[in-house]
Parts: C-alpha cells; structure tokens; sequence
C-alpha cells in the first residue's frame, strides 16, 4: 500500500501522524529545553514559494528563573549551540522574538514568549504537562517547521500566499 494511503487510514483510525520535520525541534524543547512539547501537522504560508505548504508545529511551555527575555536569549543561544544554523534569507521577525533555523529537513521559526497567547489546546496541554516550580516564571516556545528549500528571489512586491 502506498504511503499516502496509509497515511489516510491511519487518520481515519484516529492514530497520530508522525511528524518528521519537527522531529528535532520536539527532541531539542522535551530533552535540551525541558519543555512540554506537543506536535500537530499543519499547513504553513511559504514566504519561498508564495503557496501553502504541507509542515508542521511544535507548542511547548516551559519554566525559567532568569525572566522570559534573558531565557529567549539563552534559548536562541542553544539553538546555535546545538547545531542548527540560520536558513538562507530567512525573513524572520528578530524584534518579535521569532528567528528562522535549518537542522537536517527542516527549516523551522522558533518564537519564544512568555505569558500563553495562543489559546489553542496544545497551549494549555503542554503548560498541564509542564508545571512550574517555585521561584519559575512560565515562557513558551511556538515553532513552526516546513521542507528545508531554496531562499526565495528578493523583489519588491509583498510576499503572500497563493
């Protein structure tokens, strides 16, 4: 039976896909960052080829005693450490906290926050999963992971989804 198609009844049963390009990103967050992580497929507005593309997220929460801006420093300071390096042109949002990094398949935007913004159901589960410690502030961590590609010609028209 072909891959797709195994996919599809693995969904119709109800069993969680697997999700190979957040595989390290997950690892990094549960084994490196102690955080909670919780991984969902998803599609992801492609700043490269201006479409949807099939990827995935990771939703993890966390504890610090340093304060949400020293930890997101430290944090990006690992993520170097670590090995995953910065992907070509990333076109991330360095003043929101979000930066864009390639390890192996994957090129994945880490953004590190604090208080829960979110919403969703894996937000709060990861936070269930992860409780604080005395003396701990909570931060959160959002990644989303697509194919690792190409940088994307610069022009000047705004980049948008097709």
């Amino acid at each position: 039976m072909p891959l797709a198609s195994l996919l599809w009844v693995s969904v119709l049963l109800g069993q969680p896909q697997p999700q190979p390009l957040c595989t390290t990103a997950e690892v990094f967050l549960r084994d490196d960052r102690r955080m909670a992580a919780i991984v969902e497929p998803d599609t992801v507005d492609d700043w490269r080829t201006r479409k949807r593309v099939a990827g995935c997220r990771v939703t993890a929460a966390g504890g610090t005693t340093r304060g949400v801006q020293a930890e997101a420093v430290g944090f990006y300071e690992r993520v170097r450490a670590v090995g995953w390096v910065r992907t070509p042109e990333p076109r991330d949002a360095p003043s929101e906290g979000s930066l864009r990094f390639r390890s192996g398949p994957a090129d994945c935007l880490f953004n590190v926050y604090g208080a829960a913004m979110l919403n969703t159901d894996a937000e709060m589960l990861a936070e269930d999963r992860r409780p604080l410690v005395a003396g701990e502030t909570r931060y959160h961590v959002y990644v989303m992971c697509l194919p690792v590609m190409p940088a994307a010609p610069r022009d000047s028209t705004p980049s948008r989804p097709r």
